[in-house]
């Protein structure tokens, strides 16, 4: 997609820590339709194509509940090619009886629930880019009601849901922070990222190349809300995919020159932002 692919830097897959791997291996395979690529007693890589995971699953041996009004994920978004998958989904998920928000913000159209343990899942579809209002601020975005009357007949034309579609992607990542001014400074000087919209002063969105948002912060659960702890459910690190070897160095040594912490692995780089999410930072392989 677009939005995701060179030369844009963007999120291309997610890991969460879970307490019970069997029955969210249930919920992700069964509700939406994930196929396992690896599994272990302890980690699953789950996949849309077959071929490349986009969410890995893990459960610690010392994991504890979801830990309430800290910071963390809010959620991860599953980005689908077409309106009509998110007419199928919307279709297989009231006949599963899982309940969810929705919400049309004008760039997107999108759903919203949590998996078994908490984690925010948000399901999309991008409206037309031509369509998307661009100012001095920024890009338009939006909470309007969803349209199901108007969004459900594409449905018709549609098989019935089984498994997500093979060109699902990860389309972005949504993070609560404990300060919104020292995240927007990792996030911009040192990631790459640009500010495209601002939400009050309690929400940010940033993207690369125009997009309406890779990733997003917020500050909802609290301003100065603690780090989740490492052994509680939740994200455990996201990656990002950076267009060439080059912009992978420049983000290292801006990261570097901000104080934040850098260490490198395998020929990547591994940071953590000032609300202590993990973030792998790599190039397409």
């Amino acid at each position: 997609m677009a939005y995701h692919d060179q030369p844009a830097t963007y999120v291309e897959r997610i890991q969460l820590r879970i307490e019970n791997l069997h029955r969210s291996l249930e919920f992700y395979q069964n509700i939406l339709g994930f196929t396992i690529l690896e599994r272990t007693e302890s980690e699953a890589k789950l996949s849309a194509d077959g071929l490349r995971s986009i969410v890995s699953l893990v459960q610690p041996a010392d994991i504890m509940p979801k830990v309430r009004r800290r910071a963390g994920l809010y959620h991860f978004a599953l980005l689908l090619p077409e309106r009509s998958d998110l007419a199928s989904m919307v279709v297989h998920l009231v006949n599963q009886g899982l309940r969810f928000g929705s919400a049309n913000h004008l760039v997107s159209e999108a759903i919203y629930f949590e998996d078994p343990d908490g984690n925010g899942i948000e399901i999309f579809v991008d409206t037309d880019p031509s369509t998307w209002t661009w100012t001095r601020d920024g890009v338009t975005m939006s909470s309007e009601p969803l349209d199901f009357d108007d969004l459900l007949q594409e449905a018709g034309a549609q098989a019935p849901f089984v498994h997500l579609p093979p060109a699902t992607i990860l389309g972005h990542i949504h993070l609560h922070v404990s300060e919104l001014a020292s995240a927007e400074r990792f996030y911009t000087q040192g990631l790459g990222f640009d500010v495209v919209t601002r939400f009050r002063d309690n929400a940010l969105f940033l993207s690369t190349q125009r997009y309406h948002h890779h990733i997003a912060l917020n500050t909802w659960n609290g301003a100065g809300a603690p780090p989740t702890p490492r052994n509680s459910v939740g994200l455990d690190f996201f990656t990002l995919i950076y267009p060439s070897k080059e912009a992978l160095v420049t983000a290292a040594a801006n990261l570097q020159r901000l104080g934040a912490p850098v260490r490198m692995e395998r020929g990547d780089v591994i940071t953590t932002d000032p609300s202590e999410h993990e973030i792998h930072l790599t190039i397409q392989k």
